[in-house]
């Protein structure tokens, strides 16, 4: 979508997992209709409510935890604060009591079976993941609204922009590859400093800065949490959790107090090609590991594809002592003016585009932003988010069970793996001599979208989806 002013913020957003399209979207949808029912002052006079959930939030929604998402949004709940540990008590005292309390102001019967409804047949025709809440009134009238989640925590109405659309005149407005490279050559500025120029037109540098460190403590803290925790993912797969035992093994058991000094531990095992590449793919395991569970983590850009920019960004960390704000600043600012050029040309929805629309994607930002903060040039760093692209061309959204977990966990140590190579390739190539562009990526990846099959776009009707049986227990 040309004209769209997208922000750092937008690209990276605190939540909870395990979809960003389908936990966080219908979360934030939940919590808007709340603020209509509020604001037409019709909060306190609803007595009934009913959910529906349409086409690939319908197909999915278990495995992804919409059911969930929805019931803690019209709660009032708050993805960025809700204490992860309380999501399934809170959801099952829903489920048993038979009420809910919307917007943790009025309480009114509810009913799981009979009041929250899975359409797996039908689907809106403005995007495949759509859910409509009902309210009913104690005068028997009835508020209605259909909101879309279109990927990445993005939620819209049809033919309604709010939510995506930012109303700011920017310096250095970007649409494409193409755009962003003029900008860079008239001004002489890194591709992460024209970003912070832009973001001044939302809030001054400080607030800019203190919120880049906000999500990368979020970052940090998944990280670390995803590999210090064992067990069983929940969902009835029965994976076993595998960056705990990853760590163990690579620090051969040695103890550490917190992050600082476990990151110590890991920079001392030295720099042997086998030795980072098992800590890049336990990083992306972590993260995603903790997604599947549940826990706080952020759209980067999508919940699905969330280990990916971590486990690079903790790389450079790690292996090229970066351990700095002003370069944590470059990384993230960076990958997310990637993200939003992929945004605007194509799509970060899986259930738009599969998987290449997610891994894809937020294997290209990791690149690119590596390649900045790596040192190479603007063009550099567009050639490395093209090569990261180009080669997850085609890829599928196929999850077992509907579950983020298989084969969506691996996919993530593969795109953090493929992006510090494209970086790598880029840093050593004359980008003056590429044959593919950015821009002609982005095109080929929403032409190679529109093409695929609909059961390859997060329906769990296709490809490994259908290879594994299963009976999984309800969530």
């Amino acid at each position: 979508m040309a004209n769209e002013r997208i922000s750092i913020f937008d690209m990276f957003k605190i939540g909870i997992g395990p979809s960003s399209s389908h936990t966080l979207g219908p979360w934030r949808a939940a919590q808007r209709f709340i603020t209509v029912l509020k604001g037409r002052n019709v909060l306190n006079s609803t007595v009934g409510i009913h959910i529906l959930l349409y086409g690939s939030l319908a197909k999915t929604g278990i495995g992804h935890g919409t059911d969930i998402a929805t019931l803690l949004g019209l709660s009032g709940d708050d993805p960025v604060t809700f204490d992860v540990y309380q999501v399934m008590p809170k959801v099952h005292h829903i489920k048993t009591s038979g009420r809910i309390n919307l917007g943790g102001e009025r309480d009114i019967p509810f009913s799981y079976q009979s009041d929250l409804l899975f359409l797996y047949a039908e689907s809106l025709p403005f995007h495949p993941n759509a859910v409509t809440f009902q309210a009913f009134l104690e005068d028997g009238t009835a508020v209605s609204e259909t909101y879309y989640s279109i990927g990445g925590g993005f939620v819209v109405q049809e033919g309604d922009a709010d939510g995506v659309l930012s109303e700011v005149d920017l310096p250095f407005p970007v649409d494409t590859a193409q755009e962003l490279m003029v900008w860079c050559m008239r001004t002489g500025l890194k591709i992460s400093e024209l970003v912070l120029e832009n973001e001044l037109s939302w809030r001054n540098e400080e607030e800019t800065k203190a919120g880049i460190l906000q999500i990368f403590h979020t970052i940090k803290d998944c990280i670390y949490k995803g590999c210090h925790t064992a067990g069983i993912l929940p969902g009835g797969l029965l994976v076993e959790r595998r960056a705990a035992k990853m760590n163990q093994r690579l620090l051969k058991g040695r103890p550490y107090r917190d992050y600082d000094s476990w990151l110590e531990a890991i920079r001392e095992g030295g720099k042997d090609f086998g030795y980072i590449l098992d800590w890049v793919s336990c990083f992306a395991l972590a993260v995603n590991e903790e997604n599947a569970s549940f826990g706080r983590v952020v759209t980067a850009p999508t919940n699905g594809a969330s280990g990916v920019i971590p486990a690079v960004l903790q790389y450079y960390i790690t292996f090229h002592n970066a351990y700095g704000e002003d370069k944590i600043t470059q990384f993230i600012a960076t990958a997310s003016e990637i993200g939003s050029i992929f945004k605007k040309g194509a799509t970060i929805s899986a259930a738009m585009g599969g998987c290449q629309a997610e891994i894809g994607v937020s294997s290209a930002m990791a690149a690119g932003a590596l390649t900045e903060c790596l040192g190479g040039s603007q063009r550099q760093v567009l050639m490395a988010a093209e090569i990261a692209m180009e080669h997850h061309l085609g890829l599928t959204c196929d999850p077992i069970g509907g579950l983020v977990q298989i084969p969506c966990i691996e996919r993530n140590t593969m795109g953090a793996v493929k992006a510090i190579t494209a970086a790598q390739l880029a840093l050593n190539s004359n980008p003056d001599k590429a044959k593919v562009s950015l821009d002609a990526v982005v095109s080929t990846m929403w032409e190679t979208a529109q093409d695929m099959n609909i059961k390859y776009k997060e329906t769990a009707d296709g490809g490994l989806a259908i290879k594994v049986p299963l009976s999984l227990p309800e969530c």
